[in-house]
């Protein structure tokens, strides 16, 4: 008689996928933020920053580079809560996730006009590290499939 042994999900899965839970939130939670133009917000998100002037540089995007943003934090999102729930489709969604990151944060790297005030060691770095880490989540949910924790 054949037995079937289900694998169990490793602990780390579930560290991972609710830290990055937590930080798709607060990506979604900035995105809100500056969409809904909350100048309150934005003022103590970035101190040395002008919130208006803040605003008229993410308005001054390009399209893609806006669909990029939208993209990356809510693909963001629905990947962290499909990675808890053990779906293959979390693969996909981080994917998403790196490509609109890599639109809309290599646009503000690469081509966009400095933004005045935006000269701190955080404000430079933190586009690098977004990316990063929506690359290393990509890889970490692809490592997942391929030992056929997610289904």
């Amino acid at each position: 008689m054949a037995t079937t042994a289900q694998s169990r999900t490793p602990v780390h899965l579930w560290i991972v996928g609710a830290l990055a839970l937590l930080w798709n939130c607060l990506g979604c939670f900035d995105y809100l933020m500056t969409r809904m133009r909350n100048t309150d917000y934005l003022a103590s998100a970035m101190p040395n920053v002008d919130p208006n002037a803040m605003l008229a540089w993410v308005d001054s995007f390009p399209l893609y580079a806006q669909i990029g943003w939208g993209l990356g934090v809510w693909m963001g999102l629905l990947g962290s809560v499909l990675l808890l729930l053990r779906n293959r489709w979390a693969v996909w969604a981080f994917g998403l996730s790196l490509l609109g990151a890599v639109l809309g944060l290599g646009y503000q790297i690469a081509l966009a006009p400095p933004l005045a005030g935006a000269d701190r060691a955080i404000d430079k770095a933190m586009p690098f590290v977004i990316i990063l880490v929506a690359l290393g989540l990509f890889l970490y949910a692809r490592a997942m499939e391929k030992k056929a924790v997610l289904r």
